[in-house]
């Protein structure tokens, strides 16, 4: 069928509207007609990696409604409400055992832009393929094509509009929070940037019931909305004694931090600001070597987390149901802009202005 879709043909250029051709649902697909779609900053890789290099139509946080499914599809039907997360496989142990962000295919299903057989579902009027499975899904479109794995179905009478963010951005935020770091009440937690997905971080916080909630970043306008958001104090980045002032607020040290920079002076801080059996969460991509002296780990955990450590089929839910109880507004951090505007919202959102875009198609 034809639709519509944001295509980046060049790593430095800009993504531009194209009318292209997209391939009928394979036997484990599902077709989606996207009704809104966030921007993570993962969605800039293509223009930094060679792994899924342009063209490409990118978008891995999609929400839309099913107009057609495979022959092999049995939990999703036409006319279903759906939210799209990253993609796995369902048969090897960390799917099998609840953990499908580490699958053992990962990689090759959400960072290439295309099928395990290197084929894609999307040619361009040429007759060229475009890489068109980011995160198994390419939803900066009027439509895409997603896996039974990678849909969630919702009620129908959610947002639409809304729910994209939660398949992505803030499922690693409140996912490391609430899954990875598992923050227990009463404690202190650190949140190094106050992007969307630190501030899903932030309200994860509020939920666990930490008690001392720390937000660390460079632009006054996020520290002051993650105050909002339940943050009991917000430190400038800039401050080259922020791991003491950290220290200070939290008695010696925090017992949880977490980094979302993937600046390694940055990483070294969320570690050093702990205390003994502290526990660090990267989710950033590493911008860097990570050099620590012999002493830096002892008494204390780090982790490197994918997508919060969480089951989207039983996490997005979860999230969804903590938005209706009024005790998680991550609607607070969206900021729509028709599809036609994408590359204003890109250079947005790197910029630091807006903090989670979400791209209505067709306006």
């Amino acid at each position: 069928m034809q639709i519509d879709a944001a295509v980046l043909r060049d790593a430095t250029g800009a993504y531009t509207i194209e009318r292209v051709e997209l391939a009928a649902p394979a036997p484990d697909e599902v077709l989606v007609r996207i009704v809104g779609a966030g921007m993570c900053h993962t969605d800039v890789l293509p223009r930094v990696s060679p792994i899924a290099a342009p063209p490409i139509v990118t978008g891995h946080e999609g929400a839309g409604v099913v107009e057609a499914v495979g022959a092999a599809v049995t939990t999703v039907a036409v006319g279903d409400h759906v939210v799209l997360s990253f993609d796995s496989c369902g048969t090897c142990v960390p799917c099998t055992t609840g953990q499908p962000a580490y699958c053992d295919t990962f990689f090759l299903r959400n960072l290439t832009g295309r099928h395990l057989d290197g084929s894609s579902g999307i040619t361009d009027a040429q007759g060229q393929p475009i890489a068109s499975r980011w995160f198994g899904q390419s939803s900066f479109a009027t439509h895409c094509l997603a896996t039974e794995r990678n849909v969630v179905v919702v009620d129908p009478s959610l947002p639409l509009e809304l729910m994209g963010p939660l398949g992505c951005g803030i499922q690693t935020g409140a996912g490391s929070v609430l899954e990875a770091l598992r923050v227990q009440p009463g404690t202190s937690l650190v949140v190094f940037g106050a992007g969307a997905v630190g501030l899903a971080a932030v309200m994860a916080g509020v939920v666990a019931g930490a008690t001392t909630i720390i937000a660390v970043d460079l632009q006054p306008h996020r520290r002051d909305l993650a105050l909002e958001l339940g943050a009991t104090h917000a430190l400038d980045g800039h401050d080259p004694n922020v791991v003491a002032a950290i220290q200070g607020i939290t008695g010696g040290g925090a017992h949880y931090s977490f980094d979302t920079t993937g600046v390694p002076m940055v990483m070294k801080s969320a570690l050093t600001c702990l205390r003994m059996t502290g526990a660090c969460v990267y989710v950033g991509v590493q911008q860097g070597d990570l050099v620590l002296d012999g002493m830096a780990l002892i008494g204390k955990t780090v982790t490197g987390v994918l997508e919060g450590s969480a089951d989207p089929k039983t996490f997005i839910p979860h999230m969804i149901q903590l938005w209706q109880d009024g005790r998680f507004p991550f609607n607070r951090l969206i900021e729509q802009y028709p599809m036609s505007r994408i590359n204003e919202a890109e250079q947005s959102s790197l910029g630091g202005g807006t903090i989670k875009p979400v791209l209505i198609p067709g306006s």
